[in-house]
């Protein structure tokens, strides 16, 4: 995991690590913007095949700029309309006004995102001039906590737990909306994402790099990122037959469609299953497969 720095946009952490690793297969999981710093999620190697299989919740820390709307609902984009912050808000009303946005919402992703638009980046289509206005959807912040007001300078301070998808520049404009004055994202640092803290990161300027001799970071085991999945170990008997992509009998009452982790007999990953019937376990990844 990498402890993302302001300025360096997601891909170029990648290239960094690509070159640091001397791999060519190198992937991460939930793009972070270039202003964003935090925990951006790294998987190397065939690796990258996991990413899809790790739970999708996601952690923030965040700076909410009021009485300011922007073209890309944070401060990096160009000011539409700027008025005096509420300076006579008081944290508990501030609270009230953020009741709305705790739990299941509808919320509708800034023109200024890489949502697709008819086979387009929405970004792309706001750079070229169109008008952009993307259908709101449903997600979920599980936890939505007011840290500090400023009520001088108008900025509010949240700790965030939401759901994949969430974006908090939309909700940073959606509060500043409902309080009349609009609002947007000054600062966004990420502290957890697919299962990973800001503990278990590495800062992006301890990758070696040219004139820097660094050591490696040390990679986690993959059993251990997937640790929140249940999991079958293969009998020596059925190893070649899973192998070669054939389901697998077990004996838990799963419910169907949940994901396995096969683990070989010698204690490695050799793959993902579902759950496809009772007492069956259909491949879905392989490693090291034959035939």
């Amino acid at each position: 995991m990498l402890d993302k720095p302001a300025g360096p946009t997601s891909h170029a952490c990648v290239a960094g690590v690509r070159k640091a690793y001397g791999l060519k297969r190198v992937g991460h999981g939930g793009t972070l913007d270039p202003a964003v710093t935090g925990v951006l999620p790294i998987a190397l190697g065939p690796a990258t095949r996991l990413l899809p299989y790790l739970p999708g919740d996601k952690a923030y820390r965040a700076i909410v700029q009021l009485g300011v709307r922007t073209t890309t609902d944070d401060l990096e984009g160009d000011c539409l309309v700027r008025t005096d912050p509420p300076s006579s808000l008081t944290r508990l009303e501030l609270e009230k006004a953020l009741d709305p946005f705790r739990g299941a919402i509808e919320q509708r992703p800034p023109a200024f995102s890489a949502v697709h638009v008819q086979g387009r980046r929405a970004y792309a289509l706001a750079r070229a001039g169109e008008a952009v206005v993307l259908p709101a959807r449903r997600v979920t912040i599980h936890r939505l906590d007011l840290l500090d007001w400023d009520s001088e300078l108008g900025r509010l301070a949240l700790q965030i737990q939401c759901s994949s998808g969430t974006y908090i520049r939309s909700l940073a404009r959606d509060l500043g909306d409902s309080l009349g004055c609009g609002g947007a994202l000054a600062q966004l640092r990420r502290t957890a994402a697919l299962g990973f803290e800001l503990s278990q990161s590495v800062p992006f300027e301890a990758l070696p790099r040219e004139g820097l001799a660094h050591p490696l970071p040390p990679l986690l085991d993959p059993l251990q990122v997937l640790g929140h999945l249940p999991q079958h170990r293969l009998r020596e008997e059925d190893r070649s037959a899973w192998r070669c992509g054939q389901p697998q009998e077990c004996s838990q009452p799963w419910p169907l469609d949940t994901v396995v982790v096969i683990v070989a007999p010698d204690g490695k990953l050799a793959g993902l299953a579902k759950v496809e019937g009772a007492g069956v376990l259909q491949p879905r990844l392989v490693l090291h497969a034959i035939g």
